[in-house]
C-alpha cells in the first residue's frame, strides 16, 4: 500500500505501517535524502534475502545499512577509526556512506562479503522516524537491478509491485545524487564512489583520503 507522507494523517499511518512491516520481516520503500530506498530488517536474513530477490540482485553485493542515530554506530563496531568519527561528526545525517569493520558478534547476514558493512544515517525526517523505531535496516535503491533509481515511491511501486508491503511517498527527491562512499577499513581512507559530498570537502575533515585505485 502507498501512503502519502505529505499528508500528516497519512504520514502517521504510513510510518506506523512501515515500522510494523519491518518488524514482521517484510519490505518497505521509504524516502531518503538521495533516492528512494527499499529496506528490510538488517538482522533478519530472510528479509534481506527478500530484498535482494525483489531487486534481482545476488549475494555478492550486500546492501548498505541505514541507521537513525549516530549512537547506533557504536553498537555495530568493535572499534571505530578516528577518521570515521570525524566524518560522521561532519556529515551525518547526510549523503555520506562509510565502510567499516563490523563487530564479529553481530547476528546478521547481509551477503557474501563478511566482516565489513557500509553504513549511513540519512537526512530525511520520514526515514529517520522509521529507523529510530526499527533499528538498523538493510536499504538499497528502490529499483530493479539495471533499471533507473526511483525518485518517488510511485516509481518504485511500478518496478517492485507487490514485493513491498508499504510505500512511503514524500514527493520527488530534491537532489537524486548518490551518497559519497568512503572505505575506512584500509590503511589510507579511500573514496570508493564520488557522490553528493565532493572529495575536497571530505579532505577538509580527513586530509589523507585517496581516490580508489579500483575500477
Amino acid at each position: 500500500m502507498l501512503y502519502d507522507c505529505r499528508s500528516p494523517a497519512d504520514r502517521d499511518r504510513g510510518v506506523a505501517a512501515a515500522i510494523e512491516a519491518v518488524k514482521n520481516g517484510e519490505l518497505v520503500v521509504l524516502p531518503t535524502d538521495t533516492v528512494y530506498g527499499i529496506g528490510a530488517d538488517a538482522f533478519a536474513p530472510y528479509a534481506v534475502k527478500a530484498l535482494l530477490d525483489a531487486k534481482g540482485r545476488g549475494r555478492q553485493m550486500p546492501p548498505p545499512v541505514l541507521i537513525g542515530s549516530r549512537h547506533t554506530l557504536d553498537g555495530l563496531v568493535f572499534t571505530l577509526p578516528q577518521a570515521a568519527r570525524d566524518l560522521v561528526e561532519a556529515f551525518w545525517p547526510g549523503p555520506l556512506t562509510i565502510v567499516i569493520e563490523h563487530s564479529p558478534s553481530l547476528q546478521w547476514d547481509l551477503g557474501d562479503k563478511t566482516g565489513t558493512v557500509a553504513v549511513r544515517m540519512p537526512l530525511h525526517p520520514v526515514a529517520l522516524e522509521v529507523l529510530r523505531e526499527t533499528g538498523p535496516m538493510a536499504v538499497s535503491s528502490a529499483n530493479k537491478t539495471g533499471q533507473p533509481a526511483a525518485t518517488t515511491a510511485e516509481q518504485a511501486r511500478d518496478q517492485l509491485s507487490y514485493s513491498v508491503r508499504a510505500y512511503l511517498e514524500a514527493g520527488p527527491c530534491p537532489d537524486p545524487v548518490p551518497s559519497s562512499i568512503v572505505d575506512l577499513t584500509t590503511e589510507e581512507p579511500q573514496l570508493l564512489r564520488a557522490g553528493a559530498i565532493p572529495l575536497e570537502k571530505l579532505r577538509d575533515v580527513v586530509p589523507d583520503i585517496v581516490e580508489s585505485r579500483v575500477g
